[in-house]
């Protein structure tokens, strides 16, 4: 019942009321409808939508065309508005052309105070330019990731949770491979670089090194930072004619004529101690698998396992793996003989362009030219590294290795008191625009250009001199290089690491992991057996022997429960 017809009611139960108390019963009826019939028509008249005037004019064809005209023009001006807003708006990404939709890798989140600013961003829209296709004719435009931001932080819950990846916007396969610089990036003041050979290298210093490092003084380790155009500087292989051949840190001749030849791109990784197990790329492009090499260096011991696992077969191929075996180790420490290649690629491969270095215990799982498009050619950079998800101070970090038990804890003081009288202070603010000054060395992304060749041998040097907690000794050297050259480092999110390669355990960690409980299948009982007896009928037990039965029953059961125990 509408309000104003529950009020018309409600003033009809008054008035007869009323009449009933003053007597005149019939007479007040009368009145009543009468004045019932007057309201209920007044309000049957306000309800009305329109009044005859109106539908007068609305049945008038003339009228009507008017009014769907002029309905038609404000929908469509208000479709023009918000096209136009959209199409504006910064938050969208741009199609252009052949480029089509943007893909990228959904993860978890990133660390919450870790994102880029403003200024960055508009940095980029200048600077990011992707490169036509060959046989197309499109204007230049803006890179489809510079508006990508990352999702919102996730609600904080009671249960901590670790290091977890998160988004990067990548560039499908092909338009990554268009981006690639068809020439190599210039070397600020460096040129030329070349390096140290000594046949008999003598130690004539108390502080660390090796034969293989080839023991330079403390004056050579000044001078081989004073960068100028043309130097030569310690950068192990110190003995022999070239890497790999005498040297210590020995290949095959076979393998030593597959690491000379020409490639753009090769991606390599290390497992020495038979320390990890072998992980396969995943996702990885058929442009890739065709022009991208993948090398795996092992040692004598690593080779061994795997032949008896029957995992390295003749062809020297484990998946996409070639494997390169090790002879004449430089290091007793397994750890130590990983920053040979890791740090000094560019010496084993010298002709190539860019490599991407991954630890044996991670899994690749997006595409090299993707990576390289990522963290290199978008920043216009030619070295790039994860920064520690955590820790940003060298001497934060060397108190962590210490509490982990990673290394000797005198040799790691004595490397941290020597940089404190270089001038190594802890990290603050006022190094910005550097962000941190402890990578999360497990992934390295370099452009082989003398600059960042220098770099990684100096680098290499002071793991050779002290210990091989690379994490220490990375800013010593990035700080003393970029105080004399216009130079910098991508350290980019850890997180971001984390969306393109996948962490496993050490070899020793999973081998101490307990294996899988089998799932129990549970049978239904079988069905009891009826022959010879009636059915319908049952034969109660005497005491004696239903109190026999039950135990024999609790017997079995326990046995059945100490059999699935164990």
């Amino acid at each position: 019942m509408r309000y104003n017809e529950w009020r018309v009611s409600y003033g009809l139960l008054q008035n007869i009321n009323g009449a009933i108390a003053g007597g005149g019963v019939s007479k007040s009826l009368s009145n009543v409808r009468k004045s019932s019939t007057k309201m209920l028509s007044v309000i049957r008249e306000k309800q009305r939508p329109l009044p005859n005037a109106w539908y007068r004019y609305i049945g008038c064809r003339k009228f009507s065309m008017l009014l769907l005209i002029a309905f038609a023009l404000l929908v469509f001006a208000l479709g023009s508005f918000v096209v136009n807003k959209d199409s504006t708006s910064p938050n969208v990404l741009q199609r252009i052309g052949t480029l089509g939709t943007v893909p990228y890798v959904n993860g978890g989140h990133h660390e919450a105070s870790q994102i880029l600013g403003e200024k960055d961003k508009k940095k980029d829209e200048n600077r990011f330019q992707i490169p036509a296709f060959k046989g197309a004719s499109v204007l230049p435009f803006r890179h489809p990731c510079v508006n990508f931001t990352f999702p919102p932080p996730p609600p904080p819950t009671r249960r901590r949770l670790g290091p977890r990846p998160c988004p990067v916007c990548y560039l499908p396969v092909d338009q990554a491979i268009a981006s690639m610089p068809s020439s190599s990036s210039a070397s600020p003041v460096l040129h030329n670089l070349t390096y140290v050979l000594n046949e008999n290298p003598i130690k004539s210093e108390p502080h660390g090194g090796s034969d293989f490092g080839g023991y330079p003084s403390l004056k050579q380790r000044n001078d081989s930072f004073d960068i100028k155009e043309s130097m030569a500087v310690h950068c192990g292989f110190i003995k022999g004619s070239k890497p790999g051949h005498g040297t210590g840190f020995d290949f095959d001749e076979s393998d030593l004529a597959e690491l000379q030849q020409f490639h753009d791109i090769i991606v390599a990784s290390a497992i020495f101690g038979n320390y990890d197990v072998i992980q396969q790329p995943q996702n990885i492009s058929e442009e890739a698998k065709k022009n991208i090499p993948f090398y795996m260096f092992v040692d004598e011991e690593t080779e061994a396992f795997m032949k008896n696992r029957s995992i390295l077969s003749s062809s020297k191929r484990v998946g996409l793996w070639r494997i390169v075996v090790i002879h004449n180790v430089p290091y007793s420490d397994a750890r130590r003989n990983g920053k040979v290649p890791k740090l000094l690629l560019h010496r084993i491969f010298p002709n190539v362009r860019y490599s991407i270095w991954i630890d044996g215990k991670l899994q690749l799982v997006v595409d090299p030219y993707q990576v390289l498009e990522r963290f290199l050619w978008r920043q216009n950079a030619n070295f790039a590294i994860s920064r520690h998800y955590r820790r940003f101070d060298v001497f934060v970090e060397a108190e962590a290795n210490k509490a982990a038990g990673k290394y000797d804890n005198s040799s790691i003081d004595e490397q941290v008191d020597f940089y404190k009288i270089e001038g190594l202070t802890p990290y603050s603010e006022a190094k910005l625009p550097i962000t941190s000054d402890v990578p999360e060395g497990c992934v390295l992304i370099k452009e082989h250009i003398p600059i960042t060749n220098l770099f990684t041998c100096l680098w290499f040097n002071e793991v050779d001199c002290f210990t091989s907690r690379d994490q220490l000794s990375f800013a010593i050297v990035r700080d003393k290089i970029m105080t004399k050259v216009d130079w910098s480092i991508n350290m980019f999110l850890d997180c971001e690491r984390r969306n393109f390669v996948i962490q496993s355990y050490h070899r020793d960690l999973l081998e101490q992991m307990p294996p899988p409980v089998p799932a129990v299948v549970r049978r239904p009982p079988a069905l009891p057996n009826t022959r010879g007896k009636t059915p319908g009928k049952r034969i109660p037990r005497r005491g004696r022997d239903r109190r026999s039965g039950s135990s024999r029953h609790r017997k079995a059961a326990a046995s059945n429960r100490d059999r699935n125990f164990f």
